[in-house]
């Protein structure tokens, strides 16, 4: 298997924002996609590992047509029809908030070489913040695109970057410098 540097995470993107304030996270999440989308299809060039993470939605299988299927409603539909990931790409389930307890995910980098992860996804003040605690940890670099997580609230999403660059250590950029700065 080839080694790779950096690798592209997806976090929660498959949802269903059936909760408190589920509306508002949804049209953030609108907003948003098309920049993970275009990382995504940086990735795929560059050759970088895209691996989404997602809740399990008590199904407890990694089966990403039975989750999508579970969250899809009229608010998630738009969001999951462009968001699903392709054959190519990877795809864990997490019982919990950091994309790293419980799951495969240490393992899978370690497999493939990676030192880079670009962390993006929702909530930026839960889980992807808790998979950037978890990466600090266990002395991954961290790119954040602030353009690519959204949190139900502003100020939550903007003291979530300001942890993961002052405390983390995450380099704190955009998905457009992200793929501007890999065209050569």
């Amino acid at each position: 298997m080839s080694k790779h540097q950096k690798a592209l995470l997806i976090i929660d993107m498959i949802n269903n924002f059936d909760f408190d304030m589920g509306h508002v996270l949804a049209e953030k999440t609108e907003h948003m996609t098309n920049k993970i989308l275009s990382l995504k299809q940086h990735a795929f060039k560059k050759n970088w590992p895209i691996i989404y993470i997602n809740d399990h939605y008590g199904l407890w299988k990694a089966d990403i047509q039975a989750v999508i299927q579970t969250c899809k409603n009229e608010r998630s539909a738009p969001i999951l029809e462009q968001m699903a990931p392709s054959n190519d790409d990877y795809f864990l389930i997490k019982p919990k908030h950091s994309a790293f307890y419980g799951t495969g995910l240490e393992t899978l980098l370690n497999e493939l070489g990676i030192q880079d992860l670009i962390l993006t996804g929702i909530a930026g003040n839960i889980c992807v913040l808790f998979t950037a605690n978890d990466a600090y940890m266990r002395e991954y670099n961290m790119i954040v695109p602030k353009d690519c997580i959204a949190s139900n609230d502003e100020r939550d999403n903007e003291y979530a970057l300001t942890m993961m660059e002052n405390v983390l250590l995450a380099n704190i950029t955009t998905a457009k410098e992200i793929t501007n700065e890999n065209q050569t």
